[in-house]
């Protein structure tokens, strides 16, 4: 999980990438600032991994800011002028985003930075034991019973495990996971999903019901998937 704040002296862009930090399983916001000097009060009773940081600023801007940090967490340069994005390399920032900001480029910004070695969030390989698949997500560690799972669901960088009870969102790929589960009772049924042999109560050939779910099956892994079923 990255502990992250935003430094930024307009409320609107605030709003914004709080919005989507929430929006990321892997990212944690302990704190919103106006102004670096504002923050400043602040740092040494924060953790912070990741900073959102705003270059024009009255007063002390983003890259006078970041000169004077020592022991630099990651950060990520916001900005409406592309004239700074020069300077900011010399800094060695993660990443420099252009205002307005999309959701695509922000995640595909913190998916780099999580994905750096020796990173607090950097998704660990999941562990499975006879029974049960234990992940990180959302700051702790969960214990899922594979007979519990129903279903797995891809997207991008991440994949949310669907059980009866509940669904957790966590940073690993869909190809791992079908490596490590077991052969005898997970299948790969389509290029966004997984599923749990035992809790498919019909079947196409096209698409597989659980619970209240239909899940195409792809094209690519029809033949296998209908020797298998039932």
């Amino acid at each position: 999980m990255l502990k992250c704040v935003i430094i930024d002296d307009e409320q609107p862009a605030r709003m914004l990438i709080a919005e989507y930090v929430k929006k990321v399983p892997f990212l944690e916001l302990v704190g919103e600032f106006k102004s670096p000097i504002e923050a400043m009060t602040q740092f040494q009773k924060l953790q912070i991994d990741l900073i959102f940081l705003d270059i024009q600023m009255p007063g002390l801007t983003g890259l006078e800011f970041a000169r004077t940090l020592n022991n630099k967490p990651h950060i990520i340069l916001t900005t409406a002028y592309s004239e700074y994005a020069l300077e900011s390399y010399e800094l060695d920032v993660d990443d420099y985003l252009m205002k307005p900001i999309s959701f695509e480029r922000f995640f595909k910004a913190v998916s780099k930075i999580v994905q750096k070695p020796n990173t607090p969030g950097t998704p660990t390989q999941p562990v499975v034991s006879d029974t049960s698949l234990i992940v990180k997500a959302d700051g702790q560690t969960h214990r899922i019973f594979t007979k519990d799972i129903l279903y797995i669901e891809g997207l991008k960088e991440y994949v949310t495990i669907h059980t009866a009870e509940k669904k957790i969102i966590t940073l690993e790929s869909l190809k791992k996971l079908t490596e490590e589960l077991p052969a005898d009772e997970f299948l790969r049924v389509h290029k966004s999903f997984i599923i749990n042999q035992h809790k498919v109560s019909s079947h196409s050939n096209h698409d597989l019901t659980i619970g209240a779910k239909k899940i195409p099956i792809g094209s690519s892994y029809r033949d296998d998937v209908l020797k298998k079923l039932f």
